[in-house]
């Protein structure tokens, strides 16, 4: 947790989030909420998964009673909502993980439900020693829309694949498929973070070309958060493969270096666990040991700055205290034009992000 959070400080910030309808408790049942919040008994992995994961069993437990499907839906993304709060925001303890596999089950209980069900796909992986070999993601296709052009989409060190599919919403009622993918070093992804861990979008890109339901001559990348950087990298890596690319609050250059993270280590926008959850992307715990490796991740470093890319938008708020917002003007210096929205507030910005983003996709997607 960061260095100063206390109990109190822990509830205040949640309660104040929680009426704000913001991360990480923008979704869940708030009057269950509060009563989880209110008798939080600590901010340690068994005090917090005890808590909120009491919450998730009580909606689970009403979903497996519901005779209603609509009922049942809603009684398992609560389930999958409380179940994601007990696992924020990184698997760094036993009860986390255990928590972690039951927010997998509830969200795929709910989204079997949806109309048209949520598909889980898995294929093939030629990982590296140590690595896995099987990459698994999700399909949410809009209703009645024939072909649809594609949205890969992905979050950062806490928001994984599946908080994506509330969060990105907008982009069905756009007509646009979401295919839901988690970031390399965090969920289910095979790989861990570094130089060249954008290899694991290849074969999803070499599925998606397969699909006869799926236009893969038009698809997007949207990385959120700290995945903003991902999205950013393959406009350069895959760009023959991609209409667009969206980093939305992610790191280019600035973010990666030791400085910026001495900077934003104990940010405030953030809960708890924040180095740790930086930490795990690339299998460290310490804030020394991905202070370590983060520069890596450079994109300037890396050479690709200068390349020609695919048609990027770049957007963040103006007071991000996690990463550097000045890595967007650091960005405009370099290579080809891109757009930019820079929107008020912290991390990741206030206001109408997600449509200014679907609409941006709308016209490079048309």
């Amino acid at each position: 947790m960061t260095e100063t959070r206390t109990l109190e400080d822990g509830k205040d910030w949640l309660l104040q989030r929680l009426e704000r309808g913001i991360h990480p408790v923008d979704e869940v049942d708030p009057v269950v909420a509060h009563e989880v919040i209110d008798g939080l008994t600590g901010l340690d992995p068994e005090a917090w998964t005890g808590a909120w994961g009491s919450a998730a069993e009580r909606f689970a437990a009403a979903a497996d009673a519901a005779t209603d499907p609509a009922a049942e839906r809603e009684a398992w993304l609560q389930a999958y909502r409380f179940a994601f709060v007990a696992r924020y925001p990184t698997l760094n303890h036993p009860l986390k993980r255990e928590w972690y596999e039951r927010t997998r089950a509830y969200f795929q209980k709910a989204g079997a439900l949806d109309d048209p069900p949520l598909e889980t796909v898995t294929v093939p992986f030629d990982g590296r020693d140590g690595e896995g070999s099987e990459l698994h993601f999700y399909v949410q296709r809009p209703r009645g829309v024939e072909r649809p052009p594609v949205v890969m989409t992905w979050g950062g060190i806490d928001t994984w694949k599946e908080e994506m599919r509330s969060r990105a919403a907008y982009l069905l009622d756009l007509g646009f498929a979401m295919l839901l993918v988690d970031m390399p070093g965090i969920g289910q992804s095979p790989v861990r973070a570094g130089r060249d861990a954008e290899r694991q979008w290849t074969p999803i890109f070499d599925w998606l070309d397969r699909q006869h339901d799926l236009d893969g001559t038009r698809v997007a990348a949207l990385g959120a958060s700290y995945g903003g950087y991902w999205a950013m990298k393959l406009a350069y890596t895959h760009r023959d493969r991609l209409r667009a690319a969206v980093n939305w609050g992610g790191g280019v250059h600035i973010t990666f270096t030791p400085e910026w993270q001495e900077k934003s280590r104990n940010a405030a926008s953030y809960l708890m666990d924040l180095m740790a959850a930086r930490a795990a992307l690339f299998g460290g715990t310490t804030f020394e040991e991905y202070v370590a490796r983060c520069p890596e991740l450079s994109l300037l470093d890396q050479g690709l700055l200068d390349q020609p890319s695919a048609p990027l938008l770049l957007v963040n708020g103006r007071n991000d205290l996690q990463n550097a917002t000045d890595d967007i003007y650091l960005s405009l210096e370099h290579g080809d034009p891109k757009t930019v929205r820079i929107f008020p507030g912290g991390h990741m910005g206030e206001g109408p992000t997600v449509p200014t983003i679907g609409d941006w996709l709308a016209e490079r997607l048309a």
